[in-house]
């Protein structure tokens, strides 16, 4: 029986709609956005692991978690 695997997820921010508030960065245990000279909010995809906290805290909801296909 082969081990279940998960498809990898990545937070993705719709960089049109974002604040740029600063509440998805606070919570990021990973460090893995930052907020791009105070214009919107920008994710480091090598650090993310889609655990999904930041897009629970965005006020704006603009941060959606995806998968990530090959």
């Amino acid at each position: 029986m082969t081990p279940n695997k998960r498809t990898p997820r990545k937070a993705e921010v719709a960089q049109d709609q974002c604040v740029a508030c600063g509440c998805c960065v606070k919570v990021c245990p990973l460090g893995a956005i930052s907020v791009f000279r105070g214009i919107q909010a920008v994710v480091n995809r090598e650090k993310c692991v889609g655990c999904g906290k930041c897009a629970a805290e965005c006020p704006a909801s603009v941060i959606r978690i995806r998968e990530v296909t090959a």
